[in-house]
C-alpha cells in the first residue's frame, strides 16, 4: 500500500463539477485546469489534529477522489495505469486565491501550503465501472457538508490521465486530485472531518488553527 513516502507529484484538477464552478461564480471550463502541490503539502487523515494559519483568510475545504497512477505502461487506459485510489482534502486559502486570481498570479501560494493535501491510505483500484456506482462523501462534525460521484465529473478519469500525461508526463507515484462537487466551505479551529466512500470510513482529522 502506497505511504505519503512514496507520492512523487501531486496534479490537482479545478472546477471539474459543475455545480461548484457555479457555487464559487466561476465560469464551467472547456478544458480540464490543471494545477500542482509541493509534496510538502500532504498530510494523512488518520485521526491526527492538523495545523492551519489562523492570519490568512478563510481556508475551504474541497473534497476529492484521488488517483495513484503505477509503473509505466504501454497502455493509457485508466483502468491499466491507476494502480490505488483514495480519497482527499484539497484545502485553499480562498481569500488569498480570489486576491491572486484578480492580479492574474499563479495559485499555488493559496494552494501547496502545509497540510493542504490531505489523503485517506489508499486502497486497490478496481475499474472505472465499479466506481461509478459509490458516492463519496465528507463530514463536518457529523454533518454532511459534500457529496458526490464520478459521474458528475466534466472530464471523466480518463480524460484526466490523458490531460496529465500530456501537460506533465505521469510516472509511478503520481497522484491525481479529481475534483470537487459542490458545498466546499470553510473549516474552524475544532473541527472534526470524516470522509467516507460509500458507507465506509476511510479517513478523519481535526482541524487546529495556530495562536
Amino acid at each position: 500500500m502506497m505511504t505519503l513516502q512514496d507520492v512523487q507529484n501531486i496534479f490537482c484538477v479545478g472546477r471539474n463539477y459543475a455545480e461548484h464552478a457555479k457555487e464559487l461564480g466561476n465560469e464551467v471550463p472547456d478544458t480540464p485546469i490543471l494545477f500542482t502541490k509541493p509534496t510538502n503539502a500532504l498530510a494523512t487523515a488518520d485521526g491526527q489534529t492538523l495545523n492551519y494559519p489562523s492570519d490568512q483568510g478563510d481556508i475551504h475545504h474541497e473534497l476529492e477522489i484521488v488517483l495513484k497512477i503505477g509503473k509505466s505502461s504501454d497502455s493509457q487506459s485508466v483502468n491499466d495505469r491507476v494502480v490505488e485510489m483514495a480519497l482527499g482534502i484539497d484545502l485553499t486559502l480562498r481569500d488569498l486565491q480570489s486576491t491572486l486570481k484578480k492580479k492574474g498570479h499563479p495559485w499555488e501560494r493559496a494552494k501547496g501550503f502545509r497540510n493542504s493535501a490531505i489523503l485517506t491510505p489508499f486502497w486497490s483500484f478496481s475499474s472505472v465501472e465499479d466506481i461509478e456506482h459509490t458516492t463519496f462523501t465528507l463530514k463536518k462534525n457529523g454533518e454532511t457538508v459534500q457529496y458526490g460521484n464520478s459521474t458528475q465529473m466534466l472530464f471523466n478519469f480518463q480524460q484526466l490521465v490523458d490531460e496529465c500525461e500530456q501537460a506533465f508526463g505521469l510516472g509511478e507515484g503520481d497522484v491525481i486530485f479529481t475534483g470537487t462537487p459542490e458545498g466546499v466551505g470553510p473549516i474552524s479551529d475544532g473541527d472534526v472531518f470524516t470522509l467516507f466512500w460509500g458507507e465506509e470510513e476511510k479517513g478523519s482529522f481535526t482541524v487546529a488553527f495556530n495562536k
